[in-house]
């Protein structure tokens, strides 16, 4: 494969540029670099850290973890990381060769491995459903972990890295009573959630919310529905009353769109599932994602009836 000539090719020299470098050259005052992959790990592990890591995130704002194609940058990146954060699942799983082609040595927090993890119901092969990061409490527990595991790489810095988990975890609480005091508030046969694919088990399984089904009935939107998938799930849109189809950002939405004309139902506002926004999208943090994506599904759910303000101060 291209993408992996290239990491190769450059893995030959990192060792050199490595000891060129030698750590931080932008004269910042971080005490240690950590890469994270997703840009929700990539946000929560800069909550955490704060001013005493550099954080590289590997993918971009709105962009789909999926499909993304390793570039030559990644791995020199990793080979001069001190800590390396992996989202798991198959969200992030080229994450692995890279690493392997860069050299690096650093510790890897595989954060899937700290969370309650679900089964993606929808499938014959009860696979692990990698979007732990739907619910909050979720990430609370991925801050602890980010936490222990900073603290090991940089123990000077401890104290900073328990108060700043401690405020963010504080802030996440408060946004998860937020939401469910939102979505309960809203009848149980309004909370039908039909998306582009299965990225939102872990909230409707917080939130008690119906997964009616999605446009790609996959963990990945790498897969590609049948026509006899999609023509059952325009019947289960019509016969459970569904008010809107919720397409998500960084995915084509031809299909979603395609389906809402078929069933009558309307196309609701988009949702950041696997990616957080860039900077004015009022998605750009972990916990804006949550409050927008709350948001639009209360007003999608309710057939803009009914409107949720979460906010992270409270």
């Amino acid at each position: 494969m291209l993408r992996m000539i290239l990491i190769f090719a450059l893995a030959a020299v990192l060792s050199l540029t490595a000891v060129a470098c030698g750590g931080d050259d932008d004269g910042g005052s971080a005490d240690v670099t950590v890469v994270a992959t997703t840009t929700e790990v990539a946000d929560l592990v800069r909550k955490v850290a704060g001013d005493r890591a550099e954080v590289i995130g590997i993918l971009s704002a709105n962009s789909d973890p999926h499909d993304y194609e390793p570039r030559p940058s990644d791995a020199e990146s990793l080979a001069e990381a001190d800590l390396v954060v992996q989202s798991g699942g198959d969200v992030d799983l080229w994450l692995d060769e890279v690493i392997e082609s860069s050299g690096s040595d650093a510790p890897v927090a595989m954060l899937i491995d700290s969370v309650h993890t679900i089964e993606g119901a929808a499938h014959e092969d009860e696979e692990t459903d990698p979007h732990w990061w739907e619910n909050p409490r979720n990430a609370v527990l991925a801050v602890e972990a980010i936490r222990d595991r900073l603290i090991e790489v940089d123990p000077d810095g401890r104290h900073d890295y328990q108060a700043n988990a401690d405020e963010y975890t504080a802030q996440l609480e408060n946004m998860d009573d937020q939401i469910a005091d939102c979505m309960k508030a809203i009848p149980d046969d309004e909370r039908k959630l039909v998306t582009s694919h299965d990225a939102l088990g872990y909230f409707a399984d917080r939130y008690d919310v119906e997964v009616v089904g999605s446009a790609i009935p996959a963990l990945t939107t790498q897969a590609q529905p049948s026509a006899g998938e999609t023509a059952e799930l325009v019947d289960l849109i019509r016969s459970e009353g569904v008010n809107a189809v919720f397409p998500e950002a960084g995915v084509n939405t031809d299909l979603e769109q395609a389906i809402a004309d078929e069933t009558g139902a309307e196309i609701g506002g988009e949702l950041w599932a696997d990616t957080l926004g860039p900077e004015g999208s009022g998605a750009a943090t972990y916990i804006d994602a949550m409050a927008t994506n709350v948001a639009t599904l209360a007003e999608g759910f309710s057939g803009g009836e009914r409107s949720c303000d979460v906010r992270a101060g409270g």
